[in-house]
C-alpha cells in the first residue's frame, strides 16, 4: 500500500552521535540533497573540540542540524522537529532542546550498561517513561546496517560504520530527498575501495528501502521547493564564501592574493581552499607562527599584492603588534578574525562574537583601523570584497570578523555575476609627486589623496620612487623618521581621519520597519543577523511592531546610524558577547540602549529573543502610557 504523505512547510533535522560516528558527513549529505531539490536551507555543525574524545562520552558528542523549508528561512533552527541519536550520549546531550511531541530516532544499539553509564544516565531510557512527551522511534540501526552489507565481507566494526548512510537513507525517504547526488558522491569519495564503496552505498539504499516497506513509519512528508531570485545557486559555508571573496577581490582589483597564515580553528578552512586557486594569482603559506603569517602578509603588500591573514582571537592577539605596523605604514591589509569563544584557548569549535573590542582596541598607542562583519554565510563573499576594497582604497589594515557559527554553517547562495562585482582600483603610484624648492622632483611616500587621505602605494623597484617605510613614526608628506611631538599629533590625527573618512562612501543603512510605528529598533551586526531576523518576524506576526537595522560597518560607523537610533524609544542590541557593541554605541551616541547578551557557545534562539523583544515593547507601551497620564 502506498504511504501516506503530508505536506509541511519547514522541517529542522539534527543528526548526533559519537565523533567518530560521521554525523558531520551524514548532515552534509542531507544538506546537499536539499539544495538539489530546491529548498532553502540554512545549517548548524557542532562539533567537540577533541581531536578524539573518550567514545561514548559527553565531550564526545558531535551533531549536524538542518533547517530546510519551502519559504525564506533565517536560521538553521530553534529545536529540532526531528532528532536521531546513535547512542545515550548523543540522546543526553541533545534532548533539552527538543520539543513535547518532536521525534526522536534511536539506534538501539549502543544503548548498554556500559554506555548509559558514561552518558550519566542510571537507568535505560530507552525502557522507563523518561522520554514519553516525544514520539519514540527506537531502532537496531547498526545491526539492520551489517546485515545488509554482510555481503562485502566486511569487519563488523568496518560493516557498523555504515550505520550513518543507513540513518541517511532512511530520513531521505521520510522527507523525499533525491538520492542520486549522494550515491554519486559515495561512489567518488570510496572509488578507490570498492567493498566500501558498495557497502556504504548498499547501506544507504537499505535505509531507503526500509523506509518505504516497514509498518514502524506510515506516514512520509513532503516539503516543497522553495521561491527564490531565478539565478544559478549553490549551497556554501561561510570560509569556503570568505576564500572565493579573496579570490574574486584580487581579481577585481587586478592584484596578486598573498595570504601569509597560521592554520587555526575555525579559519583553516580558508588556508585549504584558496590554496587550490593558483591559477588566479593566489599565493599561500602556511608560516611557522601567528606573527611570521601576518608578517609575510605585510611584506607582500609592501610589493605590490593583496595581503590577507586569517586568524581567530588568540591569533589576533599575537599579530597585534604587526597590525601595528601595517597602521604606521598604512599598507592594505586584510585581517580575517572567524572568531570562537575564549579567553585563551576557549571554546575552540563553539561561536562568539567577542572580540569585536579588540578589533577595535587591541593594539598599542592610537592604531584605528575599519572594521566590517558578514551576517550570514553567503554573505561572506562580498564582505570579504568590501573589507577589500576599504584597505586597497584607503591603504590601511581592515579586520573581517566572522565568526564559527558563519564559518562551519551554510545556505544557499546565489553566484553573482563577474560584471556585477565592483571594480577596486589600486591606483599605484607611478611618478614622483612633490617639487622641491630647488625645482627637482621626489616622490613623498606620506602625501595624501585630497578625498581618502590615503597615501600612495609605490611599488618597489618603480624607478625614481624609491622610499622608506617602517613602525617608527614618519613625517608627514616626505615620510623621513620623525619624533616631533607636533608632527607625531598631526599624523595620529590624520590615521583617524583616514579611518573616519571610510564612512562617507558607505550606503545609507536599510532600516526594516514595514509600519513605520515601531517604537523599539533591534540593532545586530554579523551572525545575529538571522536570529533576529527570525524573532522579529515572530513578533510581528504576534501583532507588534519592531524595527530592525543590523551593521556591516563597526568602525566607522555609518554616517547616518546616529540620528536613525535617537527615532526610536528603545534600542535593543542583541550580541554574543557581555555587551561590546552596546559598549560602543553608549559611548559613541549618549543612547542608553538595550543589551541582550549571551556567551554560551551557541547561536541566539530567535524564540527566546523574540520573548524579550515583545517584554521590550511591553514596558516602552506601559511607559508611554504613564507619560501621557502625567502629563494629564
Amino acid at each position: 500500500m502506498a504511504k501516506e504523505v503530508k505536506q509541511l512547510d519547514r522541517v529542522i533535522i539534527r543528526f548526533a552521535g559519537d565523533s567518530g560516528d560521521g554525523m558531520q558527513l551524514t548532515g552534509d549529505r542531507f544538506t546537499q540533497q536539499s539544495a538539489a531539490f530546491g529548498n532553502d536551507l540554512s545549517t548548524f555543525p557542532n562539533f567537540p573540540a577533541e581531536i578524539r574524545a573518550p567514545q561514548g562520552t559527553l565531550p564526545g558528542v558531535s551533531s549536524f542540524q538542518v533547517h530546510f523549508a519551502d519559504h525564506d528561512i533565517l536560521t538553521a533552527g530553534d529545536s529540532p522537529d526531528v532528532l536521531v541519536a546513535m547512542n545515550p550520549a548523543a540522546l543526553k546531550a541533545n534532548l533539552a532542546d527538543m520539543k513535547k511531541g518532536s521525534t526522536i530516532i534511536v539506534d538501539r544499539h549502543d544503548f548498554t550498561t556500559r554506555n548509559l553509564q558514561k552518558a550519566g544516565y542510571d537507568a535505560d531510557p530507552l525502557e522507563d517513561d523518561s522520554l514519553s512527551d516525544y514520539t519514540l522511534n527506537v531502532l537496531d540501526l547498526t545491526g539492520m546496517t551489517v546485515e545488509a552489507v554482510k555481503e562485502f565481507g566486511l569487519s563488523r566494526k568496518d560493516a557498523a560504520r555504515a550505520k550513518n548512510m543507513f540513518a541517511l537513507g532512511l530520513l531521505s525517504w521520510m522527507y523525499g530527498r533525491p538520492t542520486e547526488t549522494t550515491i554519486a558522491f559515495l561512489e567518488k569519495r570510496f572509488a578507490k575501495v570498492p567493498d566500501i564503496r558498495d557497502a556504504n552505498v548498499k547501506a544507504f539504499k537499505s535505509g531507503w528501502n526500509f523506509g518505504e516497506t516497514t509498518e514502524v513509519f506510515a506516514v512520509q512528508y513532503e516539503i516543497k521547493p522553495a521561491r527564490m531570485t531565478p539565478g544559478t545557486y549553490r549551497n556554501i559555508s561561510g570560509n569556503l564564501a570568505l576564500a572565493y571573496g579573496l579570490v574574486a577581490s584580487g581579481v577585481q582589483s587586478d592584484l596578486p592574493v598573498f595570504l601569509g597564515t597560521y592554520p587555526i580553528t575555525p579559519a583553516s578552512d580558508i588556508l585549504h581552499e584558496l590554496s587550490k586557486h593558483k591559477g588566479f594569482g593566489v599565493t599561500t603559506f602556511q608560516a611557522e607562527d601567528e606573527i611570521a603569517g601576518v608578517a609575510s602578509a605585510i611584506g607582500a603588500s609592501f610589493g605590490g599584492a593583496l595581503g590577507v591573514t586569517t586568524t581567530s582571537g588568540p591569533g589576533v592577539a599575537l599579530k597585534s603588534e604587526a597590525i601595528g605596523l601595517a597602521v604606521m605604514t598604512e599598507l592594505p591589509l586584510v585581517v580575517i578574525d572567524v572568531q570562537r569563544g575564549g579567553p585563551s584557548t576557549g571554546l575552540p569549535t563553539k561561536t562568539e562574537q567577542a572580540d569585536l573590542l579588540q578589533a577595535m582596541y587591541g593594539r598599542n598607542g592610537e592604531a584605528p583601523l575599519p572594521i566590517v562583519a558578514p551576517q550570514s554565510p553567503g554573505d561572506c563573499f562580498d564582505a570579504a570584497i568590501e573589507a577589500t576594497r576599504i584597505a586597497v582604497t584607503y591603504r590601511t589594515p581592515v579586520m573581517l570578523l566572522s565568526d564559527g557559527y558563519l564559518a562551519n554553517g551554510s545556505e544557499p547562495w546565489r553566484i553573482p555575476d563577474v560584471e556585477d562585482l565592483p571594480k577596486i582600483e589600486a591606483n599605484f603610484a607611478t611618478e614622483p609627486n612633490h617639487t622641491n624648492p630647488d625645482g627637482t622632483e621626489a616622490f613623498w611616500p606620506y602625501a595624501r589623496d585630497e578625498e581618502t587621505l590615503a597615501r600612495p602605494w609605490a611599488v618597489p623597484g618603480t624607478a625614481g620612487l624609491e622610499h622608506r617605510i617602517g613602525g617608527l613614526e614618519k613625517g608627514d608628506g616626505h615620510g623621513n623618521i620623525s619624533y616631533d611631538p607636533r608632527n607625531h599629533e598631526l599624523m595620529v590625527r590624520t590615521r583617524q581621519a583616514k579611518v573616519d573618512r571610510v564612512a562617507d562612501s558607505l550606503p545609507p543603512l536599510v532600516v526594516d520597519d514595514p509600519s513605520g510605528q515601531a517604537k523599539v529598533l533591534v540593532l545586530g551586526w554579523g551572525s545575529t543577523y538571522g536570529p533576529i531576523g527570525a524573532a522579529c518576524r515572530r513578533v510581528r506576526k504576534a501583532g507588534n511592531d519592531v524595527a530592525q537595522v543590523h551593521l556591516r560597518h563597526l568602525n566607522p560607523f555609518p554616517n547616518d546610524l546616529g540620528e536613525i537610533i535617537k527615532g526610536y524609544e528603545k534600542v535593543l542590541v542583541p550580541e554574543m558577547n557581555l555587551g561590546q557593541l552596546s559598549l560602543l554605541l553608549r559611548a559613541k551616541y549618549l543612547v542608553d540602549v538595550v543589551g541582550y547578551n549571551q556567551v554560551n557557545g551557541m547561536p541566539l534562539k530567535a524564540a527566546e529573543l523574540a520573548d524579550a523583544i515583545n517584554n521590550l515593547i511591553s514596558s516602552t507601551d506601559v511607559s508611554s502610557a504613564n507619560n501621557t497620564e502625567l502629563a494629564r
